[in-house]
């Protein structure tokens, strides 16, 4: 696929996540050494070395040169092998999703926990939480640090036929499930759906085809992953969302210096309403006629669902402790009246 084929929420999002993470890094790293340095950075990119983000982050290899700084950028079509050449010591730095980074730092890794976070609202109150300084202690783990995260929006349930427009009705559906994800696994077992094992690089080929029945995704993926060719004119996309994906770039710390994940933090925040803005720019991209609209008592219900696997999860140590009680914490200040914060 070109990049002019890319819809331009897609190439907007590449460029803003590009902008926020490398400037924030080179003039660092700049006033660290003054000769030129050579840093790494891995870069998933579902289409590869052609896709938005790679294309929109090459752009900025003149700009950190000028800085001192020979970046060194890799694209990866396979989010599996940038996690395994980051942790070989291969990247000095890497973009994946949240679920993936999750082994290089478990706190982060349950911002993606099933119905955690149920709003827009919630989603911005973690991640200016997240920015504080105060909450580095959180984001270094072991030799690592998450420098930055960013929101990718809420994660809908994609269907090929809308007649499947309840829980009960997921019961022998085949869904395309990210059989890394304990937590995936879990959720469509738990729902009596057939799990078939895939990743972020063919989950979409699978639901389009037809080698499964569902998929979930969020609104940014619609376009570029051609989800529409799989809802066809007899499926559609349910509007409740099971969790809100993000990406985050996580660095060696011994290769940056000390204060690099603070600036890409506070280079972040200050930019959030532009990503949330692409975010809504890619939702009010899919036709009304697609969205699928859960009634009120069935939301409820949803939730509480969510909420019996989010806790079993927890139970069995999938799950950071600290992270689900921010994240209730922070749902419960928006909304105090929910069942949940009696306790």
């Amino acid at each position: 696929m070109k990049l002019s084929s890319l819809s331009r929420r897609v190439v907007a999002a590449a460029a803003l996540s590009a902008s926020l993470v490398v400037p924030a890094l080179v003039p660092t790293l700049a006033h660290a050494q003054s000769e030129i340095i050579e840093r790494s950075f891995c870069v998933f990119d579902p289409v590869g070395a052609n896709g938005p983000l790679f294309a929109i982050t090459k752009e900025f290899q003149p700009v950190a040169l000028q800085q001192g700084i020979k970046l060194d950028l890799r694209a990866y079509t396979d989010e599996k092998v940038a996690a395994e050449d980051f942790k070989a010591g291969q990247c000095d730095a890497v973009l994946l999703t949240g679920t993936r980074a999750r082994e290089f730092n478990k706190f982060t890794g349950s911002l993606e926990a099933m119905g955690a976070v149920p709003g827009e609202e919630e989603m911005r109150l973690l991640y200016n939480t997240l920015s504080q300084p105060k909450a580095r202690p959180f984001l270094v783990d072991g030799p690592y640090e998450v420098a930055g995260v960013f929101p990718g929006g809420a994660i809908y349930l994609h269907t090929r036929d809308r007649n499947v427009d309840s829980v009960e009705k997921l019961q022998g559906k085949r869904i395309a499930t990210l059989d890394y994800d304990s937590a995936s696994v879990r959720m469509v077992r738990h729902v009596g759906a057939s799990v078939v094992g895939s990743n972020s690089a063919n989950f979409a080929g699978k639901f389009n085809n037809g080698s499964v029945d569902l998929a979930y995704a969020p609104a940014v993926a619609y376009q570029p992953l051609e989800l529409y060719k799989g809802v066809g004119e007899k499926g559609g996309v349910f509007k409740y969302a099971l969790a809100y994906m993000n990406f985050q770039v996580i660095i060696h710390r011994d290769r940056f210096p000390d204060e690099a994940g603070q600036m890409v933090r506070d280079q972040a925040i200050k930019r959030l309403d532009e990503a949330y803005a692409i975010i809504a720019e890619a939702e009010s991209g899919i036709p009304d006629n697609v969205w699928m609209h859960p009634p009120a008592k069935d939301v409820a219900e949803y939730d509480k669902m969510l909420r019996q696997v989010r806790l079993s999860l927890l139970e069995d140590g999938v799950y950071d402790e600290r992270a689900i009680k921010l994240m209730k914490a922070i749902r419960c200040r928006v909304d105090g009246a929910r069942s949940e914060c009696a306790s």
